[in-house]
């Protein structure tokens, strides 16, 4: 069997609960569904399982860095004319913007995204939307960008789901963002300061991990109320300035642009590793900090010369866990992934019925994946 045949395989038996929902699904015959989401194996699971219903696909990315050109390929092939995409691994802004336009002019009547850029450009369009009847929204940042906005359509913020916060938020980015680390370095975190900048439920769980293995944590958030929460769980809350100069590993998880900027690179221990979680690829200014000499280390490790110092960047910037990971573990995603799916069917059949803006998806929605994730 083909590598990636038997890994979709493997995908597929271990997500039951993105299965059952799958084939809960009504007809689907009479949907155009755009996409801007990470283009991982795992997404194959919900995307041919979205086909055998009669959805009509277009595929775009979130973010350039977590395509693999394999599973757009294969997404096609399997479409039968049913799947059109425009996305590639490490694709320019330009070709991503025209990835946005193509979506819009292929007229879907529903939105599936991570990160809000179809929407975004919908909303600041001269035209509503009026082909689009609901969307669904999956990241904190999105649900951000989309607050400044004033969207035609009902969009439907499912990353505040209990199921979806509490596990893959809360653990899984950051357990699997130290795997990637330690795969891609080679070394762990062991007699390590590790600062984590942002203390919402991704920084909390890159804590709790980074902690596990063996790394010594502190924190930095500009939030009051987050911080505080940080210092009553025992973390140092420090300020950016005074904490850089002792820092071996550098986690940004805030969702913020330029967190790490310019004006910080002079204070960087030689030898740090900076890595990012957050959904954005921008949190760390790297066309700033490649601007200074660097070569290739290791796979997906950029050494880069700062004077007589020098500092590693883990997978250019990107999220880490999936720009140079595999991400969730398939038995956590299934679950999250199942919201998701749980998501569509609920925007095909009630979402018609909700006022243009922003509204958590309900819980009689995704309650029947939590139910069956038990069993």
């Amino acid at each position: 069997m083909h590598t990636l045949e038997r890994d979709i395989a493997w995908a597929t038996e271990h997500m039951p609960a993105t299965r059952a929902t799958l084939k809960a699904l009504p007809d689907l015959s009479h949907v155009r569904l755009a996409c801007s989401m990470h283009l991982d194996i795992k997404m194959i699971v919900a995307i041919e399982g979205l086909l055998e219903r009669g959805a009509h696909i277009y595929l775009t990315t979130c973010n350039p860095d977590t395509v693999r050109n394999e599973v757009v390929a294969h997404c096609m092939a399997r479409g039968s004319g049913n799947v059109k995409a425009h996305a590639w691994h490490g694709m320019s802004r330009a070709d991503y913007n025209t990835s946005i336009e193509r979506a819009i002019a292929w007229s879907p009547t529903h939105l599936c995204e991570m990160g809000a850029e179809i929407t975004s450009v919908l909303a600041v369009g001269t035209a509503p939307a009026t082909h689009v009847v609901a969307g669904l929204e999956a990241t904190g940042s999105g649900i951000t960008r989309l607050g400044k906005l004033s969207p035609t359509y009902p969009i439907f913020n499912w990353d505040d789901v209990a199921v979806k916060e509490g596990l893959h938020n809360r653990y899984m980015v950051g357990i699997t963002a130290c795997h990637a680390f330690f795969n891609r370095t080679r070394l762990t975190f062991h007699n390590k300061r590790v600062l984590v900048i942002g203390y919402g439920l991704v920084g909390r769980g890159v804590c709790d991990a980074a902690r596990a293995y063996g790394g010594h944590i502190s924190v930095v958030e500009m939030n009051a109320a987050r911080a505080l929460e940080a210092s009553f769980a025992g973390w140092p809350v420090v300020s950016l300035e005074e904490a850089l100069p002792s820092a071996d590993v550098i986690i940004t998880a805030t969702g913020s642009r330029h967190v790490i900027k310019s004006a910080h690179f002079d204070l960087f221990k030689s030898g740090a590793f900076l890595m990012n979680v957050g959904h954005l690829n921008e949190e760390i200014d790297i066309p700033a900090l490649y601007s200074n000499p660097h070569a290739n280390a290791l796979p997906y490790i950029e050494r880069v010369r700062l004077g007589e110092r020098h500092v590693y960047v883990l997978a250019d910037g990107g999220m880490a866990n999936l720009s140079a990971g595999e991400g969730d573990s398939l038995n956590a995603f299934d679950v999250t992934l199942a919201v998701m799916v749980a998501g569509i069917g609920f925007i095909v059949e009630s979402g018609s019925g909700y006022s243009p803006g922003m509204h958590t998806l309900p819980a009689r929605a995704w309650m029947p994946v939590a139910q069956r994730a038990l069993l």
